[in-house]
């Protein structure tokens, strides 16, 4: 009998005519997919055609291509199904998974478009006119007093304005990635992208390390179920805090950091044992209630000296009322992850299966809270598949103040979207804790590449507004009229808010 059904993916070439039998591939790759034996002999079943061989080959000798297997046609049992079939038959297990939903449900944001300015409403040429994406998250008061300023005209009186809001000098952040799902060079990397852009980085439920203090004025500290690495001083060090409930990927279950990942200084920043699993549970046990949640968030609020408290929830059916919930109960923004967010480590049926699209949730949250005449009373901030600047505008139009982005961020770092995170073996160094592997990311070399992509987005979305006959991105929150939809049916149009192409 043979030991798997289950044939190798990938099938990894070499031209050994070209090769220079040098090695590399071997040292670059982390999943132990070569032998040396007077050339570098493949091992098929363990590739995962992250391509770090690929690039790094001096002969350009390598090509990764799918094993094209045939399979008896079948609409019901695809070859993905079969697979997971005799993948649970071999080990009576979980199937494990990382990084984002990649099952064909519609991609709404491609299903968008945006309008834009011709004669009457004159567009605006953004490298002549200043276009403003300065953001601010947190509550905004119901009214502003003024006082003159002494040369004529006008300013706010003293004490009016926001309080205690996070300045953004671009609506995008850097998403929740915790160290131990992540290396720390990674997060090196997104701190000091996000001091250089004027934004911030969230620390993700693993605690806060030692070596990203410098930069704790741009970086947001999350409180999850598991409470790693909490303690006053690392509240003390956010500049604001988020309460985890959900996650997009895997709404309705708690997180689990294997113990292999667990290294000292892993352990030391989240403060328990060093190779022990790191398992946070679904629910906080200390929260079973809109009001138990109010109370933790005004104590997070006492603890800090009265800093901004958010919380991230996954989109779910009723997420509309769920924010509803959250703003009353006195936070200062709500985190919406959208179900194509991506993640560390989930069960697969989990990932692929349950929650709903950002763009639902964005449209369905702003106009709950519109109804309700709370809108001005917390941020909202998008997550789950921000793919471009195009998706940030549109996001943004259905009702977002900011959006986060995680996958896009790691993709700048090298992520190929291997779907292996969590075997802790990322041959880019990225999901991964082995020195040998983490040190291939320089985090001046990460913040630099992170600091690149923002920039560019920003830059686009000026474009965009120029385009759309706007100098803010104040102007573009909530307008749903600028939208227009391409084959969405009517429900889902109404659903949205939006209007279909040609009315």
């Amino acid at each position: 009998m043979p030991t798997s059904f289950i044939q190798p993916e990938f099938k990894v070439k070499i031209d050994y005519d070209k090769c220079h039998k040098c090695g590399r591939c071997v040292q670059q790759c982390g999943w132990g997919v070569y032998n040396f034996n007077e050339r570098p002999i493949p091992d098929d079943s363990k590739c995962r055609a992250c391509h770090r061989c690929v690039t790094y080959c001096p002969a350009h000798c390598i090509s990764i291509e799918k094993n094209n297997l045939a399979y008896r046609d079948n609409d019901n049992w695809s070859p993905a199904a079969r697979k997971a079939v005799w993948r649970q038959a071999e080990t009576g297990g979980v199937l494990l998974t990382s990084m984002g939903n990649p099952l064909p449900y519609t991609r709404i944001f491609d299903h968008l478009v945006l309008d834009a300015c011709q004669v009457t409403n004159p567009s605006i040429d953004p490298l002549r006119e200043p276009m403003e994406l300065r953001t601010f998250i947190g509550h905004k008061p119901d009214s502003v007093g003024v006082e003159p300023d002494g040369n004529g005209g006008f300013r706010l009186a003293e004490g009016e304005g926001m309080k205690n809001n996070l300045k953004l000098d671009t609506p995008i952040l850097f998403s929740p990635m915790s160290y131990g799902s992540v290396s720390l060079n990674v997060h090196k990397s997104l701190a000091m992208a996000a001091e250089r852009l004027g934004t911030f980085m969230n620390t993700g439920e693993g605690g806060l390390h030692a070596d990203l203090f410098p930069y704790q004025d741009n970086v947001i500290v999350q409180v999850a179920s598991g409470r790693f690495g909490v303690s006053p001083d690392y509240l003390g060090r956010g500049a604001a805090i988020e309460i985890k409930i959900g996650q997009g990927a895997k709404p309705g279950i708690g997180g689990h950091l294997p113990g292999e990942k667990i290294n000292k200084e892993v352990s030391s920043t989240r403060m328990i044992p060093q190779g022990t699993d790191a398992i946070s549970p679904a629910p906080h046990h200390d929260i079973y209630s809109i009001e138990d949640l109010r109370q933790l968030i005004y104590a997070l609020k006492e603890a800090s000296g009265y800093k901004p408290v958010g919380v991230k929830i996954a989109t779910v059916h009723n997420v509309a009322a769920i924010a509803s919930g959250i703003v009353r109960a006195g936070a200062d923004y709500v985190y919406l992850d959208g179900f194509k967010g991506g993640t560390g480590a989930a069960p697969q049926v989990i990932r692929d299966h349950i929650g709903i699209p950002i763009e639902i949730a964005i449209a369905a949250v702003d106009q709950r809270l519109r109804d309700e005449g709370i809108r001005n009373w917390a941020s909202v901030i998008a997550a789950g598949s921000i793919r471009s600047s195009a998706d940030v505008a549109k996001a943004i139009a259905l009702g977002a103040d900011a959006v986060a982005i995680g996958s896009a961020s790691l993709m700048a770092l090298g992520c190929h979207l291997c779907q292996s995170c969590h075997t802790g073996s990322c041959s880019w160094g990225i999901t991964t804790q082995k020195p040998e592997l983490t040190r291939r990311i320089d985090p001046e070399w990460g913040a630099e590449q992170l600091t690149n992509l923002v920039h560019a987005w920003s830059h686009e979305l000026q474009e965009i507004l120029g385009a759309l006959g706007v100098n803010a991105i104040e102007s573009l929150r909530g307008s749903r009229e600028r939208l227009r939809s391409i084959g969405l049916d009517e429900q889902m149009n109404k659903v949205l808010g939006v209007k279909p192409a040609g009315m």
